[in-house]
């Protein structure tokens, strides 16, 4: 058989084409989307003069007071490098108490130091109430015996018809079970009066509507709940739920306008969490609001602190009122209609109710807050969490319903790159939540899932067993389920995925932080055939480890760990550093030298055992960074990294490089 060089000149020359690389997707401008919005929480003060707003800066997170007339900063409230806002309260229309905190990583929620402070909205008459440094202003003698040791002090009422007083909680700062004393403190002078003292450990307060302490909820050492109750502030605490026989959690929400009804959220052993009314006269419980299928997610108080409506995290978030009919109810169906596609949510309002902010937001857009004119039903912008930032060019999050292996009905969402025709299959991320209990993803604007839909990834979030909103049975789903049945409902996700054809099955990547970065591992582990790279932001990754660290602490952490991970020997088998030579699949390791939560020694163990597997491996490691890296350089070098890792192994778009990196 002859040949003709020619024609196999041009069939190889065909076949070349056919099998050369398709053009890569061209970089991603990440600065936008990891910058960190400039402010946060916003309140307005009692006769409406007034704002008060948290101010993210570069190193710490400071308060600004701001004239309402003018927009003019009138006075604020800053601590060290990482200091950060814990909560802050207007006493009156001229006085702010603050509670600092610190934050060590970007994934932190802030850690309340325990110090109040006090400031004019003019900045004049600063002062430390309670903190390091503070003299005991006790009159009449501490709640509490402290021996002279240093108090973490958290508010329990503003007490919004006394402009010189609040209630503050005074717990021993060194105490891992405290007994917490509640005094009365004078924002002026700092001077403290004694009221009580709790009746059981890690105490929390609920007042009524004259200020009188009639609720303490708190845990005994095996975490389950005691509820104590009394008539007015000369009475004697008196037992009335215990978990431990009732086997139902009672939370009190607070008190109807006349006093004589309290709310409650009500967890159960099955179903989701109801709003219970109780008539404290004849002891009558009804159930006004109970969601099939999630938790209330956030509590709407009237400008008397009286509950009036419960928001739910469905799909998207819905807010139901107790009295649909009411003027409340009629506004925020006016802010909806006037905001479609976004949720609306009150924060504060003035003392008479006539102005109040409220915050809007969506998937798509991380918020914006809104004044409120309850006479002209009108709604000015006030200021946007992000600045300059263009919610239209963001991908949409579409919830999806799957079930388990089991059966388990699972939730979760799917956030496709803008463009996708939502037919042809293509490379995906699965992005597991950290936590892992209580936590969840819910509709609103995550900046992970934005920046992988921008570089060309679906984005697979799921809400697996243990995760929070759907109810105690779910969560209690995933007690001991690290590396078991949770892993798996992030498999099945995963399976389901492709095929529903949605991912392209020889492109997808596992990317978690925290817990998240655990479940990446392990799913890594377990699952080798389904992902082709995974990446551990800030993770734990050797259970036994986490077992012994967080069992010294205390009692009642020993028999969390015991009740939610598991006993120690039977740690190993689920712990990705053990079983690195089960992974077939690169590795993204990330973490900081600072982290307490999840200490770098967790990366640097399984660093370790990827190389003696012979696993490639790469690092990204900061000695000064926290539970997720603070620093924007440094919070830009890590997502630069990862897009440059995934676009290696799942061929999506890097990073623009610009004048961060």
């Amino acid at each position: 058989m002859r040949i003709c060089l020619g024609c196999w000149l041009l069939l190889a020359l065909v076949g070349v084409a056919a099998a050369a690389p398709a053009a890569p997707p061209a970089p991603v401008d990440i600065d936008p989307l990891i910058a960190r919005g400039t402010y946060g929480t916003i309140k307005i003060s009692p006769t409406g003069a007034y704002y008060a707003v948290t101010v993210r800066q570069a190193e710490r997170t400071v308060l600004a007071i701001i004239r309402r007339a003018d927009r003019k900063v009138s006075a604020r409230v800053a601590g060290a490098k990482f200091s950060d806002i814990a909560d802050f309260w207007w006493v009156n229309d001229e006085r702010v108490v603050v509670s600092m905190a610190e934050r060590f990583g970007s994934l932190e929620r802030p850690f309340a130091t325990g110090e109040l402070h006090a400031v004019n909205a003019d900045g004049k008459n600063a002062r430390l109430l309670v903190g390091y440094t503070d003299v005991d202003r006790s009159s009449s003698g501490a709640s509490v015996d402290f021996s002279g040791r240093y108090r973490i002090a958290s508010l329990v009422d503003d007490l919004p018809n006394d402009d010189d007083n609040i209630l503050v909680a005074l717990a021993e700062a060194d105490s891992a079970s405290p007994w917490t004393g509640v005094e009365r403190v004078n924002v002026n002078n700092g001077r403290r009066t004694r009221v009580t003292r709790a009746p059981v450990q890690r105490a929390q307060f609920v007042t009524d509507g004259k200020g009188a302490l009639r609720y303490a909820l708190g845990f005994d050492d095996d975490n389950y709940s005691r509820l104590f109750y009394r008539d007015n502030d000369q009475d004697e605490w008196r037992l009335v739920n215990d978990e431990w026989q009732s086997h139902r959690q009672d939370r009190p929400l607070g008190f109807s306008a006349d006093g004589n009804r309290v709310y409650f959220q009500v967890t159960e052993k099955t179903g989701t969490d109801a709003i219970v009314l109780v008539d404290l006269a004849s002891g009558k419980r009804s159930e006004l609001q109970r969601d099939e299928l999630v938790d209330p997610y956030a509590i709407t108080y009237d400008y008397r602190h009286q509950p009036i409506a419960a928001s739910y995290m469905r799909d998207r978030l819905e807010t139901r009122f107790f009295d649909e009919q009411s003027e409340a109810a009629k506004a925020q169906r006016m802010l909806e209609r006037a905001f479609p596609g976004s949720a609306v949510m009150g924060t504060t309002s003035t003392r008479d109710g006539a102005l109040s902010v409220v915050g809007v937001f969506s998937d798509r857009d991380p918020g914006a807050y809104f004044l409120f004119n309850r006479e002209t039903r009108k709604a000015d912008y006030i200021l946007s969490a992000r600045d300059d930032f263009d919610a239209e060019a963001m991908a949409a999050s579409e919830p999806i319903r799957f079930q388990a292996r089991d059966g388990l009905s699972l939730h979760g969402y799917l956030t496709r790159p803008r463009g996708s025709d939502g037919k042809t299959p293509g490379p995906m991320v699965v992005l597991p939540h950290g936590g892992p209990f209580g936590v969840f993803d819910g509709w609103d604007f995550d900046t992970d899932s934005q920046l992988l839909a921008r570089a060309g990834y679906t984005v697979l979030r799921v809400n697996f067993r243990g995760s929070g909103n759907y109810g105690h049975a779910f969560q209690v789903a995933g007690a001991r389920q690290w590396g078991g049945r949770m892993q798996d409902d992030l498999s099945d996700a995963t399976r389901w995925a492709i095929a529903a054809h949605i991912a392209d099955p020889e492109r997808i990547g596992i990317v978690g932080a925290s817990y998240g970065a655990y479940a990446a591992l392990m799913g890594a582990v377990l699952a080798p055939e389904l992902y082709r790279c995974a990446v551990g932001y800030v993770g734990v990754y050797d259970l036994a480890k986490v077992h012994k660290d967080d069992s010294h602490y205390a009692d009642w952490t020993r028999a969390f760990v015991e009740q939610w991970i598991g006993p120690i020997d039977r740690l190993d088998a689920l712990s990705p550093s053990r079983l690195a030579e089960r992974i077939k699949a690169p590795v993204f390791l990330a973490a900081g030298g600072a982290d307490r939560t999840a200490p770098i020694e967790h990366s640097r163990m399984m660093e370790r055992a990827l190389k003696a597997a012979k696993v490639p491996v790469e690092t990204l490691y900061f000695d000064q960074e926290g539970h997720g890296f603070y620093s924007d350089a440094h919070r830009r070098a890590y997502y630069v990294h990862l897009l440059d890792f995934l676009a290696r192994h799942l061929g999506g778009a890097r990073a623009r490089q610009g004048a961060g990196g």
